[in-house]
């Protein structure tokens, strides 16, 4: 069988973060990681706090107003139709707040939905969960899988843009225009989505939350929740504060003497992206992501899922029997960072759960060849 071909080391990728040298990292996508040029601006605006607190709190609107209109600008999107959230999490509360359900409406979600928001979607109404097909060929498969599991009850559906463990695209604009076409109200999960695709906004959502410190290199803890003009009027706070009477975004902004310096650090990630050329690091990440994946299919027992081209994930399904639960798939995930010093996604599935790779400027190809060769054995004692 033919070697599959290393990318090139992203020039200067390593030097930008200070990730502990003998871990191979290869599960950005769950946490990201912030690149020092960041982690200095973040460290800059807390010494600020520090120096004065009357100074920063009193004017902190304003400058939280200033840093989204330039994360807005990196979304090609307007300043007024998104706000700084904590979380994807909170995105779907604050959605979900705003929705008028009526007795006997039903919310759809996907059995690939991050747990949380379904939990959050659970707690407004019942729902209608579509079982997709891990093997699901493309995203049309996917669209019409899920039209058809539309009833006369389903008022809202609650999708992710890029599925976490399966590491593809399920809510694509064609997706998102037939269900506004039937009168469905969508809520898109893109914590994926801000860094990792070039329009994250595109498809036109009624709801759509993101975070920045995924792909976007911010701060942990920051996010946008993007809310279409029709809606901003029904948005209030988890939490009400001062700011309530401007409405939508400065009212979910607004949280007393919270830390709002990883927002205001935030654009400095965006604008660190687009300094290393956007498109370049999408690219080379989607590539990286590719070679580990095709190194990972040479193991006996592992099986590629489809896959959506240009994305810096990518996940197979491991053998049955493997990591079928919570509990097995951690236990499975945490022997391989504790021995191995490699961190992956391993997620639970019935029938065989599966290993996500992620590819970022920071890695290596030949920390992918470290967890290709001694996963073998790993499975066999799982």
């Amino acid at each position: 069988m033919t070697e599959p071909k290393a990318p090139a080391e992203f020039p200067g990728g390593r030097a930008l973060f200070r990730l502990d040298p003998d871990v191979a990292h290869l599960n950005h996508g769950s946490f990201g990681a912030v690149p020092v040029p960041v982690q200095q601006a973040h460290a800059a605006l807390q010494a600020e706090v520090h120096h004065d607190p009357d100074v920063f709190f009193i004017g902190v609107p304003e400058r939280i107003a200033a840093a989204r209109a330039r994360v807005a600008t990196h979304l090609a999107t307007e300043t007024e139709g998104i706000g700084f959230i904590a979380n994807a999490t909170e995105g779907a509360n604050l959605a979900l707040d705003a929705l008028a359900l009526a007795d006997g409406d039903e919310i759809l979600v996907t059995d690939h939905g991050y747990g949380t928001v379904v939990a959050a979607a659970a707690r407004r109404a019942p729902l209608t969960t579509v079982a997709l097909d891990p093997y699901l060929p493309d995203e049309d498969a996917v669209r019409e899988t899920v039209l058809a599991a539309l009833t006369p009850r389903t008022k809202v559906a609650v999708l992710d843009h890029i599925s976490s463990p399966t590491a593809r695209l399920l809510a694509g604009p064609a997706l998102l225009a037939d269900l506004a076409a039937r009168g469905v109200t969508t809520i898109v999960d893109g914590a994926h989505a801000p860094g990792m695709l070039a329009d994250p906004l595109a498809g036109g959502a009624d709801f759509w939350f993101g975070n920045l410190h995924k792909w976007g290199y911010a701060p942990s803890g920051s996010a946008v929740f993007a809310v279409a003009e029709r809606h901003r009027s029904r948005i209030r706070a988890l939490v009400p504060s001062w700011e309530d009477q401007h409405g939508f975004p400065r009212s979910v902004e607004n949280r007393a003497t919270a830390d709002y310096t990883g927002w205001l650090a935030a654009p400095e990630g965006l604008d660190l992206l687009d300094r290393l050329d956007a498109a370049a690091v999408r690219a080379h990440n989607a590539a990286l992501a590719a070679h580990g994946a095709d190194l990972l299919a040479e193991i006996p027992g592992l099986t590629p899922l489809p896959h959506t081209e240009g994305l810096a994930m990518r996940a197979l399904r491991l053998p049955p029997g493997i990591a079928e639960t919570q509990d097995s798939a951690r236990a499975l995930r945490e022997r391989i960072a504790a021995e191995l010093r490699v961190r992956v996604l391993i997620w639970p599935w019935p029938g065989g759960g599966g290993i996500r790779v992620c590819g970022q400027i920071y890695n290596r190809p030949e920390e992918y060849e470290r967890l290709a060769a001694a996963l073998p054995d790993y499975l066999k004692g799982a």
